[in-house]
């Protein structure tokens, strides 16, 4: 069927009768697009468009014909829409003449039923306040509001009133209204609706949660309960994600990468993993994995243990594991932190039977829920104590909370490392970072604020070092310092020279001459000890190959992404939103911290099982700093870790893959021969042309990216020298033309180089 016939033979009014939508008198309805209280679209029957007047709604200035009315209504692709519009096609309006439609099954009315609740959501404030609350987008999910009004006024009908009677919809007490007609009771009034499935797709039950504040009548479910919720899983599932509740299921459907990468099932509470739901799981043939979300409450816990126990008895082989929310639950852990979050926690799940110890799950829970649920609330500015602080099994994840608390936005795993080169002073083998991006992207900030956290009586703050000037400080005046440049392009070589000397080798040695007591010159032996941190930033990384070689480099993030959470934070911080002395206490409490911090030698016993990629440029130094980053780990995390006879702290797993977590874009620049801001913009430019033979101009490449000529020109520059673009036609007065010559799959290397390092640390854990 072409979509001509299929316009010819789908009505309007079929498909305003199958969304539940009645016309008035004057065929204008309600727009279901845009919050409308007066009705403003205006049907016409003889050309099958309808019109809405509103400047408010989306649609406005375009006449909808029936497959755009589907288009918007569900929030599809224009392909969906025509499936969507073959299907209504196949509908037929029951027999009104009829008293009881006895041809309309269960599942076709309470089909009929949740469209018209899903329908009544755009003009509901009440249910779009309360699913904003709950961080829940009604465009996303299948989700409708139940205002009690659907067989009242002109909606009322006496076949929709008895199937409702039949069904549980509504409620026969015996009363008469103050009409003289007979009343009903209204079956999850004032609450939200899901709609529960059966295999075949169609709805089989509902579930209703409340809108109001009354603990009392939470949750509703029609009698005779069947389904399951959202759908019954694609049986080609290798992934199986077991919610305890439905809002918890929605809260996930949210999530893109989620829903692209596993099937959803919620179960009906802590004692709801029903018989049909469990023959759904059994019949999915490809499962691997099944991931246990239900709530950090102890009946959580139990229920993850009981049904755990359950499921391998029922499906042996398949792998279970649980994933631990930080908060009461998924859909507060949503409303208290951002959608990351749970990819963050995905990746961190633990398998359940994969402890050789004899303790119940409940047990190893337990170990983490206090700490875990405490520090993922809130932000923390000022613990009991600096000793508490650091004995906190999750202290690298409240640091970080604490940094971004003192007015670091974004670069979570960037600011973790800063911070770890910074504090790497204390030690015998101080780190040294390097900060690569374009002009104004807070570079300098960064390292500024990382200072901040210092105790200021070991900071050193350079704009400028001379060529001669670090040779002529004092033999300890350089030591257990940090050493901030805030601009190393304004550097000459010899001050790179002297830099770099002290960094491989913590000394600077020179012969000078000097007077001595009767005016004669004499050549003297000088030296400078220098066991400081530092922390450089600059525009040109590839300039400063040796220095790079010898320091971390670390690539500021210039994505829209991150340029928007600034904006947003500078607003806030204007607006008086962000209080200045909660971010002064974070400050010094990280102070405090630092100050805490003891000296103390750090044995790695695993460092013989550790490698790196092949792939990496100067294996041999790069190895040494992936090393000294886990010692760091260490002994940031000294209050809980084990001490040998020698007084030496022990490195554990955990450090080891926090310390490749937060290195891991590091590592990856160390691949790159591009640097930093030079692969983000090559990355965007690969998108934007979309293929290697597509043109393109620097005239359109710096409007379509705002950026200044001066930039561009320089990235143009560098692509050309490493012969990733090449010139393809054009005239200097008109325009060159370039297309790009080496499509590189980025992607993947950092897929490859992220396998390698995951494995390699899950086979030390299985050797554990």
């Amino acid at each position: 069927m072409t979509i001509e016939q299929l316009k010819q033979q789908l009505t309007l009014a079929t498909v305003l009768h199958y969304y539940g939508l009645k016309a008035d008198k004057h065929n204008r309805i309600n727009c279901p697009f845009h919050d409308d209280k007066t009705p403003s679209m205006q049907l016409y029957y003889k050309t099958q468009t309808c019109y809405c007047f509103s400047s408010n709604c989306k649609t406005h200035g375009k006449s909808i014909d029936v497959i755009d009315f589907i288009l918007y209504k569900e929030n599809f692709t224009k392909h969906q829409a025509i499936k969507k519009a073959q299907e209504i096609l196949g509908y037929q309006e029951p027999n009104k003449k009829d008293r009881y439609q006895k041809d309309l099954s269960k599942e076709q009315f309470l089909g009929n039923m949740f469209q018209y609740f899903r329908n009544a959501i755009n003009n509901s404030k009440p249910a779009k306040d309360y699913l904003q609350k709950r961080g829940l987008d009604f465009t996303k999910l299948e989700v409708g509001y139940n205002s009690g009004q659907f067989h009242h006024g002109a909606r009322k009908d006496e076949n929709v009133i008895a199937q409702a009677l039949e069904y549980g919809l509504l409620l026969d007490k015996g009363i008469v209204g103050r009409t003289g007609e007979k009343a009903y009771g209204v079956f999850g009034k004032w609450s939200i609706c899901f709609a529960l499935k059966n295999k075949e797709n169609e709805v089989t039950g509902l579930y209703f949660r409340s809108t109001l504040n009354d603990d009392k009548a939470k949750h509703f479910y029609l009698k005779d309960r069947s389904g399951i919720y959202p759908n019954y899983p694609n049986p080609n599932t290798k992934k199986l994600i077991l919610t305890e509740a439905i809002i918890d299921c929605a809260t996930l459907l949210q999530i893109p990468k989620i829903k692209e990468n596993f099937s959803l099932i919620s179960c009906f509470g802590t004692n709801g993993l029903n018989e049909e739901i469990l023959n759904a799981i059994k019949e999915l043939k490809q499962l691997e994995e099944i991931v246990f979300m239900f709530d950090s409450d102890e009946a959580g816990k139990q229920a993850v243990e009981k049904y755990s126990k359950l499921l391998q008895e029922e499906i042996p082989g398949v792998t279970l594991s649980v994933v631990e929310v930080p908060n009461n639950d998924v859909n507060e852990t949503l409303q208290l932190h951002n959608e990351s979050i749970f990819l963050e926690l995905l990746e961190s799940k633990k398998d359940i039977f994969l402890s050789t110890e004899v303790e119940s799950l409940d047990t190893q829970l337990n170990k983490k829920s206090a700490e875990s649920v405490q520090s993922a609330r809130e932000p923390r500015a000022e613990p009991k104590t600096v000793t508490d602080f650091l004995s906190d099994k999750s202290l690298l994840q409240n640091l970080n909370q604490l940094i971004e608390q003192a007015g670091i936005i974004g670069e979570e795993n960037s600011r973790l490392l800063l911070f770890l080169i910074t504090i790497s002073y204390l030690n015998k083998s101080p780190l040294h970072g390097i900060v690569q991006g374009s002009s104004g992207s807070g570079k300098t900030h960064i390292i500024s604020r990382i200072a901040d956290l210092m105790p200021q009586e070991d900071v050193l703050r350079f704009t400028r070092i001379t060529e001669s000037s670090l040779y002529n400080w004092g033999e300890f005046d350089l030591f257990q310092k940090i050493i901030i440049i805030e601009d190393l392009d304004g550097l000459k070589e010899d001050a790179l020279y002297a830099l770099r000397e002290f960094i491989s080798n913590q000394v600077l040695r020179s012969s000078v001459t000097i007077k001595d007591k009767k005016g004669n010159n004499k050549s003297s032996h000088k030296i400078v000890k220098g066991q400081f941190s530092s922390l450089s930033a600059t525009t040109k990384g590839e300039t400063y190959e040796d220095n790079m070689s010898r320091s971390f480099l670390i690539a500021v993030d210039e994505s829209k992404e991150q340029t928007q959470r600034i904006i947003q934070y500078q607003n806030r911080r204007n607006a008086g939103e962000v209080s200045s002395d909660e971010q002064q206490k974070a400050i010094s409490f990280i102070q405090k911290l630092v100050r805490n911090l003891k000296f103390y030698e750090v044995i790695n016993p695993y460092a013989t099982k550790l490698h790196l990629p092949e792939k990496v440029h100067k294996i041999r130094r790069l190895n040494e700093m992936y090393q000294a980053v886990i010692k760091q780990v260490t002994f940031l995390n000294q209050y809980q870790r084990k001490l040998t006879k020698d007084n030496q702290l022990l490195t554990t797993i955990e450090d080891i893959e926090q310390a490749t977590e937060i290195l891991f874009e590091s590592i990856v620049l160390k691949v790159d021969e591009l640097d930093g801001s030079l692969r983000q913009f090559f990355e965007r430019l690969k998108k934007y042309v979309k293929n290697e033979s597509q043109e393109f101009l620097q005239r359109e490449i710096r409007q379509e990216f705002n950026m200044s000529k001066t930039q561009l020109q320089r990235f143009i520059n560098s692509l050309l020298e490493l012969e990733y673009i090449k010139y393809s036609g054009g005239y200097a007065n008109k325009g060159i033309k370039y297309k790009i010559s080496f499509w590189d799959n980025h992607q993947k290397l950092r897929t490859e180089i992220k396998d390698f390092l995951q494995n390699q640390i899950q086979e030390l854990k299985n050797k554990v």
